[in-house]
């Protein structure tokens, strides 16, 4: 079964890109994209532009409106995520319990649905 691991973290409180701890923080999470490689649960990932370049697309009574920003004002973001293709719920949350950024984030773990069987 597949899942979403949603990365969730406060917006600019990393460390500063071309620092030595800029390094070794990334160096955490190409540990981890290798972990999850090697275990062969890995389907895909990404990080995401911060959530001021976001824009939100509704549509209410058949007329399409956007808007700038992030949906909701929280102190995390939605900031990436990762699709695990596991066992069961379980085994996704061992992997998403090594994302890096639980340290001081969330990480968010949900089934995807499957529709292919419905068709």
């Amino acid at each position: 079964m597949k899942y979403l691991a949603l990365i969730y973290d406060v917006e600019g409180t990393g460390p500063a890109p071309g620092t030595p701890e800029f390094d070794e923080y990334m160096g955490k999470w190409f540990a981890v994209d290798q972990a999850f490689k090697d275990a062969g649960v890995l389907v895909g990932g990404e990080a995401l532009e911060p959530s001021s370049t976001a824009t939100r697309v509704r549509t209410r009574s058949g007329n399409m409106e956007t808007m700038d920003g992030p949906f909701a004002e929280t102190k995390e973001q939605l900031g990436g995520y990762y699709v695990f293709e596991c066992k069961d719920l379980d085994e996704a949350i061992k992997y998403a319990g090594m994302i890096p950024v639980g340290e001081k984030g969330t990480v968010e773990v949900r089934p995807i649905m499957d529709f292919s069987a419905l068709g």
